[in-house]
């Protein structure tokens, strides 16, 4: 499963197990937070009225990392703090007295996963070969959230690599991060490869943070820490600037706690962009605001089909997936069993793909970086060298696999990447949809957050996101429930270019359903008395 994307930096802790220390096994008192579950229209009523100030916003999440990801639980999903944060907000507040409003995003504070180039900052994807890559300018995405007037909090912790590093990897885990861990149960994992970005905007260190998604890796860690996330069509959000995987399959995207935040930070970030070749692959240039997109009754009406080949791997996910099915027909959905004929077919070439494009891609970023490691031969290279901080519990296989691929022209690539863009696009998801002419597909995005095992690696059971990330197409996770105080997210997936339905659809869906519930901070299950 290829998972992407992508204070002052942290000195390197490695977790040893899944709780490290005696002084780690019982989360602190959590202090009280002003601003806990605070949507941005919220916080903009408040800069509006004079209430707030986006200096006083910003500084109080940097309080709020200081007593709970450095502190407290020691949450470890903010790696990197901006240095310019309070100096951006006191620019934006001038701005606001003077009368000049950027949009809906003026003064609010932003994460962003550590594989977005974002000056003054390092980019690193968690990795201590990368340290010393500080980007000379912010990639094009962060130039867009600049311009709409948020502020860059900081970089979250990820999964080394965007998890293509090994194959078996434990989420959530870098060498410059340490382990990040799940704010409902801390000895639980966050998922990857955006878990810092999941931890941190669960735990409301920020008003909404980015992540990146190559498979899964938006959809997973939203859907164990009660967020929404997005996974865009490719070519709506630019890769310029992100540390790569796949050409392909690479995208970034919003993970927020509402789906009024996520279509919000989506309308700011999705533009084209002449660098970025999958640009040219946008169906309308025009842009879109997906907040005319939030309409609570869009489920009347909607036909969506349930994969049942998606489900069946834990039966209290299936159960919280009945209810959610319930839930959408209450709201007057027509709900239908939908298979995906091509389903599975496609895992193996997608594998070849991706070692293909992350050599390539990945060649492409350090010859231009700042870094003192140029190729990939370079990092497999440091890995070794610093194997006691590196690699103390998995290795670099798909490194190794990776660069001994050729480049991009070969048949044997091409053939993978033709594979697969057809199975899981037209004769998969495309074909399903238009099988019982649905709005949409659902399932299960993931099951319960599993125990960190950083000997084992992760014990993945099962998901629902993969035909979107495979076919290119768009997905859109939102909770859907808990169990045993875990989150669980359903995930609807749809053709090309489909977001504003989606939207649609995933927010009607949280009006009927108000499944989130903020973290509690557990040490483990069954250690509520603890509190």
């Amino acid at each position: 499963m290829a998972l992407l994307a992508a204070c002052q930096p942290r000195a390197t802790s490695v977790v040893t197990g899944p709780v490290a220390t005696s002084a780690q096994a019982h989360a602190a008192t959590i202090p009280a937070f002003a601003f806990e579950e605070a949507t941005i229209a919220q916080l903009q009523q408040q800069m509006r009225t004079g209430s707030l100030t986006s200096h006083a916003l910003v500084q109080a999440y940097l309080d709020r990392i200081a007593a709970i990801d450095r502190a407290g639980p020691t949450l470890h999903s903010v790696i990197e703090i901006n240095p310019d944060a309070l100096k951006e907000s006191d620019a934006l507040d001038a701005e606001r007295k003077a009368g000049k409003l950027r949009g809906p995003l003026h003064g609010i504070p932003i994460l962003l996963k550590d594989n977005i180039d974002a000056t003054p900052m390092v980019n690193s994807a968690g990795s201590l070969a990368l340290a010393d890559n500080r980007p000379a300018a912010d990639a094009f995405l962060v130039a867009r959230l600049r311009a709409a007037g948020a502020v860059i909090l900081g970089k979250t912790n990820l999964s080394e690599w965007a998890n293509f590093r090994s194959t078996r990897a434990t989420s959530g885990w870098s060498g410059r991060g340490g382990q990040t861990r799940n704010p409902y149960v801390l000895d639980r994992n966050p998922c990857g490869s955006s878990s810092g970005t999941g931890t941190a905007i669960a735990a409301n260190l920020a008003s909404v943070g980015i992540g990146t998604e190559t498979d899964g890796s938006i959809i997973c860690p939203s859907a164990v820490a009660g967020l929404v996330g997005i996974k865009p069509t490719i070519g709506l959000v630019s890769r310029s600037g992100i540390i790569p995987i796949s050409i392909s399959q690479d995208t970034a995207g919003p993970m927020a706690r509402s789906v009024a935040d996520a279509a919000t930070l989506l309308t700011a970030i999705a533009a084209a962009d002449s660098n970025d070749p999958a640009a040219a692959e946008r169906r309308d240039p025009t842009p879109i605001d997906y907040s005319s997109h939030l309409k609570p009754d869009a489920l009347r009406g909607a036909r969506i089909g349930v994969v049942r080949k998606l489900m069946g791997y834990h039966p209290d996910t299936d159960a919280a997936m009945e209810r959610a099915i319930a839930a959408m027909q209450a709201a007057g959905a027509t709900v239908v069993d939908a298979e995906i004929p091509t389903l599975g077919q496609w895992d193996a070439d997608e594998y070849q793909l991706l070692l293909y494009e992350f050599n390539d891609g990945l060649n492409r970023y350090l010859a231009g970086s700042t870094s003192a490691r140029k190729s990939m031969a370079d990092l497999i290279a440091f890995n070794l060298a610093h194997a006691d901080q590196e690699m103390t519990f998995f290795g670099q296989e798909n490194f190794v696999l990776a660069n001994a691929k050729g480049p991009l022209s070969e048949p044997a690539y091409l053939a993978a990447r033709d594979k697969v863009r057809r199975l899981a696009g037209p004769q998969g998801i495309d074909a399903a949809l238009k099988a019982q002419r649905l709005d949409a597909l659902a399932a299960p995005a993931m099951s319960p957050a599993w125990v960190t095992d950083p000997i084992n690696g992760d014990h993945f059971i099962g998901a629902g996101y993969g035909p979107a990330a495979a076919a290119r197409y768009p997905s859109l996770t939102v909770p859907m429930g808990e169990v045993h105080g875990l989150p669980v997210g359903i995930v609807f997936l749809g053709p090309a270019w489909s977001e504003p339905r989606l939207i649609e659809l995933g927010f009607a869906f949280e009006q009927a359903s108000r499944a989130r519930r903020p973290p509690r901070f557990l040490p483990r299950l069954g250690s509520e008395s603890t509190q």
